[in-house]
């Protein structure tokens, strides 16, 4: 049964996290309409009026019509934010070059803190702010690596590849791989160019982690291993290049975890901890921000991952509950291990424990969690349930997955 027009009007306005009246307002249109297609009470509009909610969700036209059968829209499923974010990342293929005179140019020093300003975003968890200002973010830095002297638009290359970096990693947050590989195949050849040696294989790791939300194991194994091979006999003397290289080794032992061979995966993390310590002895980075992060605390954290990911759900609650998470651990790296926590209760078969660490992960990352399909798929397996836990309803509910 083809889905309504109030069914696809209601849940793309919750996306963008407007009311009706504020949908109304936005759009310009009179409220008791959105109303009336939301009850089902109108079951079809004018273009015109299809066109103004349309501006309003900040969506294509067609994500409102729907499509037909085995055709699926991107922008149907997807947040006002993150269509503008595909558009950035993705620009025309043949739109104009940038105008230098008719164009504001930030300086180099105020785009870097723009990007560094996005990152803080991203390890906060705040995904929705991140998705309102990070397509700005990407333009600009385009913009910087494509005027200005040689030295200038190297430099630019280097705030360009870390801003799609970025976007990277924000899309494979929100479970959108394609638009995550689109992003840091452009981030990696602005790499190329820019005077940074690290920011290839830092972006390497970003397209190995990639790779397993695909289920490309071996191939994110190999690019990981690989990238790391080459940063510890060039920069392991450096903070900057055990960061790095303790970042890929992890998400080699990922992919090794994920593939069946824990052994391995193991005494990867076991020598990612011996390095981690390395760090207390060597002088800080510049901006932590810009690099991988690797601490003692992303080790653990990544250690509980890879247990649950094993099926291994009562080493996993004990490797957590013996978690001291330090400054340095981001927030978003804190959510994960939340979902973490909750899947090994869930696979233990205490749902009330599973239900009350997903209250805390949705009160710490609403959007990280509404987007996350680890979690939307969690949360529709407590509530599948015979017996409901207490509190699964209200999470189903949020996510928008409710009967």
């Amino acid at each position: 049964m083809a889905e309504h027009l109030g069914d696809r009007l209601a849940r793309l306005r919750r996306l963008a996290d407007l009311t009706q009246e504020g949908l109304a307002e936005r759009s310009g249109i009179c409220a008791d309409v959105v109303r009336k297609l939301e009850q089902k009470r109108k079951h079809s509009a004018r273009l015109p009026t299809l066109h103004a909610l349309a501006r309003g969700l900040g969506v294509e036209l067609t994500a409102l019509l729907g499509d037909p059968p085995a055709v699926p829209s991107t922008g149907a499923a997807d947040p006002p934010q993150l269509v503008a974010l595909r558009r950035a990342v993705m620009p025309p293929l043949f739109g104009p070059p940038p105008d230098p005179a008719g164009a504001e140019r930030l300086s180099l020093p105020l785009l870097r803190q723009e990007i560094s300003d996005g990152w803080t975003l991203y390890h906060d968890a705040a995904f929705g702010r991140l998705m309102d200002v990070l397509p700005g973010i990407v333009t600009d830095a385009r913009f910087a690596a494509s005027v200005g002297r040689a030295d200038e638009r190297a430099a630019g290359q280097a705030a360009l590849a870390k801003a799609l970096q970025l976007a990277g990693h924000l899309a494979i947050r929100l479970g959108k791989t394609d638009l995550a590989l689109s992003a840091l195949e452009r981030a990696m050849h602005a790499a190329a160019d820019s005077p940074d040696p690290l920011l290839v294989p830092m972006i390497s790791n970003s397209v190995a982690w990639n790779y397993q939300r695909q289920n490309r194991l071996a191939d994110a194994e190999h690019l990981a291993v690989h990238a790391a091979d080459g940063v510890e006999q060039r920069y392991g003397h450096t903070a900057e290049g055990v960061r790095v290289w303790g970042g890929l080794l992890m998400s080699a032992a990922t992919s090794a975890a994920r593939s069946g061979d824990y052994g391995t995966a193991n005494a990867m993390m076991t020598t990612a901890e011996k390095a981690a310590r390395r760090l207390r002895t060597l002088p800080p980075p510049a901006d932590g921000k810009m690099l991988s992060v690797f601490s003692r605390s992303s080790v653990r954290i990544e250690r509980v991952r890879l247990a649950v990911q094993h099926a291994r759900p009562q080493e996993a609650l004990a490797l957590a509950r013996g978690i001291r998470l330090g400054a340095d651990t981001p927030p978003s790296w804190r959510t994960w291990l939340l979902l973490d926590v909750a899947q090994a209760h869930a696979d233990l078969g205490n749902a009330e424990g599973a239900v009350k660490t997903l209250e805390r992960l949705r009160r710490t990352a609403p959007a990280w969690m509404r987007h996350h399909t680890q979690a939307v798929s969690l949360v529709r397996d407590l509530a599948a349930r015979p017996s409901r836990p207490p509190g699964v309803r209200k999470l189903a509910e949020f996510l928008g997955i409710a009967d």
